[in-house]
């Protein structure tokens, strides 16, 4: 069932979800909060936008002659990011296609963007005996249509040299992603480790790098979630509210 809610506290943006199929998560808030855009940047890209909350959190932290693009393969999703950037009048700013990133060429020349973002899938197709029946979330979640090293690979292609890119992820794969962004030329520049809550083991992981950048890694300050009650810790709804 198709639901608009609203998108945190972001200008009093709304969203359109389908209730059945897969809603944005609180690593879409995180991501955007975490990468580093500074006031050269004129093109920013979020590969397998969903339903598109990134590139509408990224509009509330960017001028307006920052043009945002989003990419997302199921046709569903994209109708209601399309349906959601309309709503909030935020079509002059932000551009949504619906196809395979895979096919980015069809639209864009390589070396076109200064910030690349993605949420990507988490689980190898190895994994997808646990699996969700529901179509929409299998394809979010595991590497059934694109694979970690195909995201970051398409990252290296389109960034501009020394643009950045940045991504959210599950920390046991973290070695691999280092592996993968200095094989693509990406240098890891900045990472900062989720937990759940303190004196818990981390599960997530943001991490930044730039094309053909130097080396020099900086591991920031552990990023918590939860207070010992369940609820959000003051910074993490600082970012919930963010105007």
């Amino acid at each position: 069932m198709k639901v608009l809610n609203d998108l945190l506290g972001y200008n009093n943006l709304k969203i359109y979800q389908d209730t059945e199929w897969f809603s944005f998560s609180l690593e879409s808030v995180l991501l955007p909060n975490f990468v580093s855009i500074n006031k050269n940047v004129t093109k920013i890209l979020d590969l397998g936008t969903g339903n598109a909350p990134i590139p509408m959190i990224l509009s509330t932290m960017v001028g307006d002659k920052v043009k945002i693009y989003g990419i997302e393969i199921q046709k569903d999703l994209y109708d209601l990011a399309k349906e959601s950037v309309e709503y909030n009048n935020l079509s002059s700013r932000i551009e949504l296609i619906n196809d395979d990133m895979k096919n980015l060429d069809k639209y864009f020349e390589a070396n076109s963007f200064d910030v690349i973002l993605s949420n990507p899938p988490y689980f190898k197709l190895e994994e997808l005996s646990k699996k969700n029946d529901n179509t929409h979330k299998t394809i979010a979640r595991h590497e059934l249509k694109i694979t970690l090293e195909d995201i970051i690979s398409i990252a290296r292609k389109y960034l501009n040299n020394n643009g950045v890119f940045a991504m959210v992820h599950r920390t046991d794969r973290l070695i691999e992603i280092i592996e993968l962004m200095r094989k693509n030329n990406i240098e890891p520049k900045r990472i900062r480790l989720i937990y759940p809550k303190e004196n818990t083991n981390s599960n997530m992981v943001l991490i930044e790098g730039r094309k053909n950048g130097n080396s020099g890694l900086i591991i920031e300050e552990p990023l918590y979630i939860h207070n010992e009650d369940g609820s959000y810790l003051d910074n993490i709804n600082k970012m919930f509210f963010r105007r």
